[in-house]
């Protein structure tokens, strides 16, 4: 059994864990005992982090609405429907139409990126945090 150091991303704590990996399916956490942010604890979410990296349910590929139906597509198509549909809301309605959600999942790093993104390209201040509500 390998156990790999790595950062939590339930929140955006920080908290220092290892994943236990056995015959290359992850099966379980364990808390950085000489992490400076978690000291060697873990939430309920962190002990069981582990649980939705093999989940059946868990999406791997994105999925674009067409008529009634989600359908799988790839990365590159997802991306342009994505581009283009922003840039027909803000064409047509203003870029305050627009609102964008960040999440406690995403690094801090990522989270910066997504203001930024809201701000500078799509030109509006309408972006909230999950952790606000």
């Amino acid at each position: 059994m390998a156990e790999i150091l790595t950062t939590c991303v339930y929140c955006g704590c920080g908290c220092g864990l290892y994943l236990r990996v056995e015959n290359g399916r992850v099966t379980g956490s364990s808390p950085s005992r000489n992490h400076p942010v978690s000291q060697g604890n873990l939430c309920v979410k962190g002990w069981h982090i582990h649980e939705f990296i093999h989940s059946p349910r868990r999406l791997t590929r994105p999925l674009i609405r067409r008529k009634d139906k989600l359908v799988e597509v790839d990365w590159d198509e997802a991306l342009d429907f994505t581009a283009e549909s922003l840039a027909r809301l803000k064409e047509k309605s203003g870029p305050d139409s627009i609102g964008l959600l960040s999440s406690a999942k995403c690094s801090n790093e990522e989270n910066f990126l997504l203001q930024k993104f809201s701000r500078a390209v799509l030109g509006t201040n309408n972006i909230d945090h999950c952790a606000r509500l």
